[in-house]
């Protein structure tokens, strides 16, 4: 028997508002325990919440970018359940009237495009943070994250493979990332997934028993999480076995999924309307001025960049899959009209180098102005590829210009033709078997008194005229 997979994917974006969501502490990472709290958001008696206007601004724009209708008519509801990071033993979130529903997101899986239906984005607020000692006798509470706003965004149940919710994943957080709304730090944890997976037999338009995988701190770990999971389910049900609706966790030193809770029933959270805010009315004009600061978005930009650089889909992809890289692209574009050139370096000399050193695009002291400034040195004629390369890395280490490092080292190409022309005699008087190699038929042999000339110039010497002069010469 033949199963397919069914995986349903939930992500919590932590919004990058200043504030938290029902009160004015801030949200800063990293900040001593307890310090970012106040009687609002530890849930003292008789407080009042505020809603973060910017929160629900910004919860409605990443609404509209994934496609998502927004409610007119909208409201928070308590979750109830009892945790010691919970000080309120409640959760505002939001539950039968979501502010976003029934949109979806488009991404392409090796030349085909899918769609994964959004089933709903909710605003909610955050929980605390269990501290543990190293010694397991002693735990603690960290209630700064208490109150942060985080999005909630659930898909529909229509990722079929590890593969795909990667790319799913990857898409969606290039998504926020250019609406700007999040900094989707796993690590830090202001972007969370928890997947849902189940296995069927193909044609089967039932729905398996799902299992709930949670401690996924990457993008990797999902996709290498649900493979796990998928092969377990399969040698379960293919034993024999049946699949028990559970939560498991994701161990990456393992690269196994284990139990950790069961979950035969649904939860029952005592769903009720949150009684201390008020039910969020968006008009038609509200969703109409949010619409309006929509930016560019990915797949868009990756098409004006097919037309407008004449660069390739894939090139395109690969250029605006993070918006800093795009950014970047374009910032080198305008001082570079060889926008198939900027690509090419962009994708193998930039990337190659950031990765070796463990840099950030935005953080990269090869600024677009400097890459621009080499590229511009190889297209005058000035260096060539090969000491441009040598001169790039020269860049990152010393953090100087391409300019300075040309003139500092005495890199100028040469491409006087009488200079170049002397040292082709040369390298031909020294080299006649393999001159008489070349005439016999052996083009391997002209490669080699190329290299030789280049030898002889220490790589300085033009290598298109080198190329054509030595043609002549021993012709």
């Amino acid at each position: 028997m033949e199963f397919e997979p069914v995986i349903g994917l939930e992500v919590h974006v932590q919004l990058n508002t200043n504030s938290k969501l029902f009160c004015s502490c801030a949200t800063v990472f990293g900040s001593l325990p307890n310090t970012q709290v106040c009687p609002v958001c530890l849930g003292h008696p008789g407080v009042l919440p505020m809603l973060n206007k910017r929160a629900l601004e910004c919860a409605v724009l990443c609404g509209l970018a994934l496609n998502c209708s927004i409610s007119s008519f909208s409201k928070f509801d308590r979750k109830n359940y009892f945790y010691p990071d919970l000080p309120k033993n409640y959760q505002v979130s939001q539950y039968d009237k979501p502010l976003c529903y029934k949109g979806y997101i488009c991404f392409t899986d090796n030349g085909a495009e899918k769609k994964v239906g959004i089933t709903r984005v909710h605003l909610e607020e955050d929980a605390g943070k269990l501290i543990h000692s190293e010694t397991g006798r002693e735990s603690g509470v960290d209630f700064n994250r208490t109150g942060i706003p985080l999005l909630e965004i659930v898909s529909e149940p229509d990722i079929k493979t590890p593969d795909e919710a990667y790319l799913y994943l990857s898409a969606l957080k290039n998504i926020i990332m250019y609406l700007g709304i999040s900094d989707c730090n796993m690590e830090e944890g202001s972007l969370r997934c928890d997947a849902n997976v189940s296995i069927r037999p193909k044609g089967e338009t039932r729905f398996g028993v799902k299992a709930e995988i949670k401690n996924l701190n990457s993008f990797r770990g999902v996709q290498k999480s649900l493979a796990y999971e998928i092969e377990r389910q399969t040698k379960e049900v293919l034993a024999g076995g049946n699949i028990v609706q559970e939560t498991r966790l994701w161990d990456a030193d393992r690269n196994q999924t284990f139990s950790m809770r069961s979950k035969e029933e649904a939860h029952d959270y005592r769903y009720f309307p949150e009684p201390d805010l008020v039910p969020m009315i968006q008009s038609q004009e509200f969703i109409d001025s949010i619409r309006k600061r929509l930016p560019e978005l990915p797949n868009a930009r990756m098409q004006r960049f097919v037309s407008q650089y004449g660069i390739t889909e894939y090139d395109a992809q690969v250029l605006t899959s993070d918006k800093h890289l795009a950014d970047y692209y374009e910032n080198c574009a305008k001082l570079n009209s060889d926008f198939k050139m900027i690509s090419n370096w962009i994708q193998s000399e930039l990337l190659r180098e950031m990765k070796e050193r463990n840099l950030e695009i935005n953080t990269c002291s090869v600024t677009p102005e400097k890459l621009a400034q080499l590229l511009n040195l190889i297209k005058d004629g000035t260096i060539s590829g090969k000491i441009a390369k040598m001169v790039f890395i020269e860049m990152f280490e010393t953090k100087k210009s391409a300019q300075d490092i040309v003139r500092e080292k005495g890199l100028v190409q040469i491409s006087n033709v009488d200079q170049i022309k002397a040292i082709i005699i040369d390298v031909i008087k020294l080299n006649d078997s393999v001159v008489q190699e070349y005439k016999a038929g052996k083009e391997k042999s002209f490669t080699f008194l190329v290299g030789q000339v280049m030898k002889a110039t220490k790589g300085k010497a033009n290598p298109a005229i080198v190329n054509q002069l030595l043609k002549d010469a021993l012709s």
